[in-house]
């Protein structure tokens, strides 16, 4: 009987890939983001990738630190810039070695969808004349996608 394996195991083996493209190691840097940056500034930014510098002969051995680019909302990019120093040093102490060495941000929407307006109300009637519009056709796609058409044509011309 096969063992019951725990969802990270399963996720990281569907994700790992990606994530390595964009220079992490593991996919454990999003879970433990708020714990790093705090929740308030976590729901305002992201760690978007990790780039390492180019390898160069060394003596020491020594890994090179990366540079890890986040993606922050406008308002808080000043914010995140001051803290800057704080989060590599916490980035830095919960992997246990320098393995970010600067934060480059860029500023984008980060994690929420744009808000959407509340539905418009249409008039009974109307919708009841968009119905009968679209009754005759037979491809249930096309008449389920005229009628929502129709619907946010009415309700585009009601509000002006």
């Amino acid at each position: 009987m096969a063992r019951v394996k725990p969802l990270a195991e399963l996720i990281e083996g569907c994700i790992g890939p990606a994530f390595a493209a964009q220079g992490f190691a593991s996919t454990d840097i999003l879970a433990a983001w708020p714990d790093i940056v705090g929740e308030r500034l976590a729901r305002f930014c992201r760690p978007s990738k990790l780039e390492w510098p180019k390898r160069k002969r060394r003596t020491d051995d020594a890994p090179d630190s990366g540079t890890l680019v986040v993606r922050v909302e406008g308002v808080f990019a000043i914010e995140l810039q001051h803290l800057a120093p704080v989060v590599i040093q916490r980035i830095n102490a919960h992997y246990g070695w320098a393995c970010v060495g600067r934060i480059v941000l860029q500023q984008d929407r980060v994690g929420r969808s744009a808000r959407r307006p509340p539905e418009a109300t249409v008039d009974p009637a109307r919708r009841g004349e968009i119905a009968q519009a679209v009754s005759t056709i037979e491809h249930d796609g096309l008449r389920d996608a005229l009628d929502r058409l129709g619907l946010a044509v009415v309700a585009t011309s009601a509000k002006r």
